[in-house]
Parts: C-alpha cells; sequence; structure tokens
C-alpha cells in the first residue's frame, strides 16, 4: 500500500496536468516546467505507486487503469483546495481568479442571473460564475456537498447550518397570446378557474402558488400541462387557450419578449420572497462575501413588476 508521506503535492499536480493534458509537452507548458521536470516528477510517482500510470502511444500517452481511477479524486482535490486558499486571500475582484458554482431556480436565473453576469465580466473579468438549477427539492444537498456555494430561490427556512438572505418581494400575474377569450372583460375568479392552465414546476409538483392562494377560497382551477422548464411557455400560449400565473417580474420579461398579454389574476396570491441561502462556513469568505452583497446590489435594482 502506498504511503500517503511520500507523496507530495507538487508530484500531484504534474500527474493532474498529464491527466487534463493526455500530453507530457503539453503538461509542462500547462504547469510552466520543463518537459524533462515534468518526466522525473512522473518516474517519482511511478516509483511510489508501483504502476507505469501513463503508456507512450503516437501523439501523447494513455493513463493506466490506476490512473484513470486516480484522475477524478485528484482533480477535484486540488480544486478544491484552490478554492479554499483562493478564499483566505485578499479579495480584490479585478485581480481574483476563483470559479463560484450558484444554484439558481430558473426564476432567479432569468431575472438575476443577466444584471449578475454583466456586473463580473466588467468588475472581475478573472471570476467564471457556473450556474446549476436548484430548487426546495436539492438546494440543501447541493450546500452540504460544497457542489454549490450558495443557492438562490423561493426557499423554506434553512436549518442552523445555513444564513438566509432575502431578496426579491414578488407578485404574480398571468399570462395569455393576444386575442385570447380572457384577455378583455372583467376576469372574475369564475372565469379564470374555467380556463386551461399551464403549472411550471421544474420538479413535477403540480400544486403551485396559484392553487394554495385557490384553495383558500374554495376553488381549484384544470391544468393543461405541466412544463419543467418556461422556454416551451410562450409556443404554447401562442398555439392554444392556455394561461399561466407566475411571478411578475419574469411574467413581464416574457411578455414583452414574446408579445403576450399580462393581466392581474382575480385571486389574490400571497406575495413570495426570493432568499439567498449559503452554509456558515462562507461567512468570513471575502470572495462569497462579495458576491452576496453583489445580490443584495442586483435584487435591489431589478425594477417590481406591477401587475396588469
Amino acid at each position: 500500500m502506498t504511503d500517503l508521506s511520500s507523496l507530495d503535492l507538487n508530484l500531484l499536480r504534474v500527474f493532474d496536468a498529464v491527466a487534463r493534458e493526455r500530453h507530457v509537452t503539453r503538461a509542462a507548458q500547462r504547469l510552466n516546467l520543463s518537459q524533462p521536470a515534468v518526466s522525473n516528477a512522473l518516474g517519482r510517482l511511478r516509483a511510489a505507486l508501483g504502476d507505469e500510470l501513463f503508456l507512450r502511444r503516437p501523439g501523447g500517452v494513455e493513463p493506466t487503469e490506476l490512473a484513470l481511477s486516480l484522475a477524478t479524486p485528484i482533480a477535484e482535490m486540488l480544486d478544491r483546495l484552490r478554492e479554499t486558499l483562493a478564499a483566505q486571500a485578499p479579495w480584490v475582484p479585478a485581480q481574483a481568479e476563483r470559479t463560484f458554482t450558484l444554484g439558481l431556480s430558473e426564476y432567479a436565473e432569468a431575472v438575476l442571473a443577466p444584471p449578475l453576469v454583466q456586473h463580473v465580466v466588467r468588475a472581475a473579468p478573472g471570476v467564471l460564475l457556473a450556474l446549476r438549477h436548484a430548487d426546495r427539492t436539492n438546494w440543501e444537498a447541493l450546500l452540504s456537498s460544497g457542489e454549490a456555494q450558495l443557492a438562490v430561490g423561493m426557499l423554506p427556512e434553512p436549518p442552523a447550518l445555513y444564513t438566509r438572505l432575502r431578496l426579491l418581494p414578488e407578485a404574480f400575474c398571468t399570462l395569455m397570446r393576444p386575442g385570447h377569450p380572457l384577455a378583455e372583460g372583467e376576469l372574475t375568479p369564475e372565469r379564470f378557474i374555467g380556463g386551461l392552465h399551464i403549472l411550471h414546476s421544474p420538479n413535477g409538483s403540480r400544486s403551485g402558488a396559484m392553487d394554495v392562494a385557490l384553495a383558500e377560497q374554495g376553488l381549484s382551477r384544470r391544468l393543461g400541462v405541466v412544463v419543467a422548464h418556461l422556454s416551451a411557455v410562450p409556443a404554447i400560449l401562442a398555439g392554444t387557450d392556455m394561461i399561466i400565473t407566475l411571478s411578475a417580474r419574469l411574467a413581464h420579461q416574457l411578455a414583452t419578449a414574446h408579445g403576450l398579454v399580462v393581466r392581474c389574476p382575480p385571486v389574490p396570491v400571497r406575495h413570495t420572497r426570493l432568499s439567498l441561502v449559503f452554509h456558515r462556513r462562507f461567512e468570513a469568505d471575502a470572495g462569497h462575501a462579495w458576491l452576496r452583497q453583489l445580490f443584495l446590489a442586483l435584487a435591489r435594482q431589478v425594477p417590481a413588476a406591477v401587475p396588469g
């Protein structure tokens, strides 16, 4: 069994570079080392692990089974170490080189991601934002595993290990195609529930905020389709008499982009508030704090969409 004390970090960096490049010379260039230095490091690794690791072939090298099994854990370990060291360094956005993985609901991504990306490109060009889908079913798993550094969405109150910041208060609007029977005249509760409704539910639920509001009034609606992604909604609305009730900012965004009609739903829907949740281990992380403050500032700047 290999004694881990015989391996130093530089050898693992060489292994990672060769595993990624599948070429010793390119790995040397990636590491700003000479080709003999990389070959020497590989020799030390082979002796320590008792395996060839990389076999020569035309145009580069091919990893052995052991090298293949080591490649992912070594890459993940080095990436986590780089992130940890970056978190401790003084945070100067213009000079920072770091990746933030963010778990965003589809609504948060549509409303907040565009201004966030625009600001980061200008203020911190070395920062990469990797966006993942998050909702109330998976946000905690993403944060606890470290797969995301923060989550933004309509999220429940988190356990004590997490901090929650409230962002956007939100109303709701109903969308439909131009010329829809419900686009004109008083939109009564009876007319509203008589229509065929679309529910946007990334996690497959068949009940949303509108259903809760209707139930409080002793009413229910009929669903025509449940969609996981909003990209399908404009075309469905344009080709049918279905309607959809969404967060107001997003509804107005879709209406402007696709020429849809916006109406105020006849049943009051309890306003919800977008939340930003993160693990408390990031409290003192200067780069993370910068990103959190950026979210808060941008959320204040996003114009409120008043139901029409």
